[in-house]
């Protein structure tokens, strides 16, 4: 989209404006796209200042944004002084400063630790949803995806695997990459229609589990980590169907939560029942789930 790259086919244009269309041989070069660039590793000039730096992409706005992106205080720094989020607020900056009409970020949040790179991340999100440009950005990080895309496109080899808001990928993944990518748990199986409307899988790693989705053949089963529940026995409670013996394989701490490994499952409980439950690698417990929060997506044999 940039320019810096000639696809082998295909189209691209915004609006009525086209930049490239390979069967008309349209090819504009990258400056003539109105296009704001935020590079991975910002790719900011070491040797020029803050200011040196924003002015590069247009000169005539480079002070109104050192104060939008409160860095004004860091106009004469060099970029060796900055933190993580101060380099990103100077290239967006930068990028900006040319007046765009599209912004691309390439994975803008992978330079960052992660203690920086969650303050940063909902920092982007508020200067995104101000700036109301259309964006592309691209990132390995599903969690940068739900918290700054409005739709997500998962590309594995070439190919959209699906296009979506982070809801409906969560919810219905075409594809077992998508699944995974999501966070889900994937469970291959082998799966067979069964009374009441249920599907029953038999896992490959043992056990069978019910789903309340149609599936047969090879299937892979996708319950997310919250719908996972974790007990010392198995409940009676008949609305969740499918419960899983096995031990602790290990214990995760994300914030106020723990994720709790037990054989092919993670499961995602509070700190508090963690501790109630006096969790501990190589306990005895049993994860459990619904089967209406057993979905599933086909595999190939």
């Amino acid at each position: 989209m940039a320019g810096l790259a000639r696809p082998d086919a295909g189209r691209i244009r915004l609006g009525d404006d086209v930049w490239f269309d390979a069967s008309r041989g349209v090819n504009r070069p990258p400056e003539e796209r109105p296009v704001g660039y935020v590079f991975q590793d910002y790719a900011l000039f070491p040797h020029l200042r803050v200011r040196a730096n924003v002015a590069f992409g247009g000169n005539g706005r480079a002070d109104d944004l050192l104060e939008r992106f409160a860095i004004a205080h860091l106009a004469r720094a060099r970029p060796r002084d900055l933190s993580g989020g101060e380099r990103q607020r100077v290239g967006l900056a930068r990028a900006l400063a040319r007046d765009p009409d599209v912004l691309l970020l390439d994975e803008p949040l992978s330079a960052l630790d992660a203690h920086t790179r969650s303050s940063v991340r909902l920092e982007l999100r508020e200067v995104l949803r101000e700036l109301a440009l259309p964006a592309l950005l691209v990132t390995h990080d599903f969690e940068d995806a739900v918290v700054l895309a409005d739709r997500i496109g998962v590309l594995l080899d070439g190919r959209l695997l699906q296009l979506g808001s982070a809801a409906e990928l969560v919810d219905s993944p075409a594809d077992p990459f998508v699944a995974s990518l999501t966070g889900g748990n994937l469970l291959p199986g082998h799966a067979r229609p069964v009374a009441n409307g249920l599907t029953a899988v038999v896992l490959e790693a043992g056990g069978t589990v019910l789903s309340t989705e149609a599936g047969s053949g090879r299937v892979g089963v996708v319950v997310q980590p919250w719908e996972v529940t974790i007990a010392r026995t198995a409940t009676s409670d008949e609305s969740a169907l499918n419960h899983l013996p096995g031990v602790v394989a290990s214990l995760f701490p994300v914030g106020n939560r723990v994720r709790v490994r037990v054989g092919p499952l993670t499961a995602e409980v509070t700190a508090a029942s963690a501790d109630r439950l006096e969790l501990a690698p190589g306990e005895p417990v049993v994860a459990s789930f619904k089967a209406t929060a057993a979905r599933l997506v086909p595999l190939r044999d």
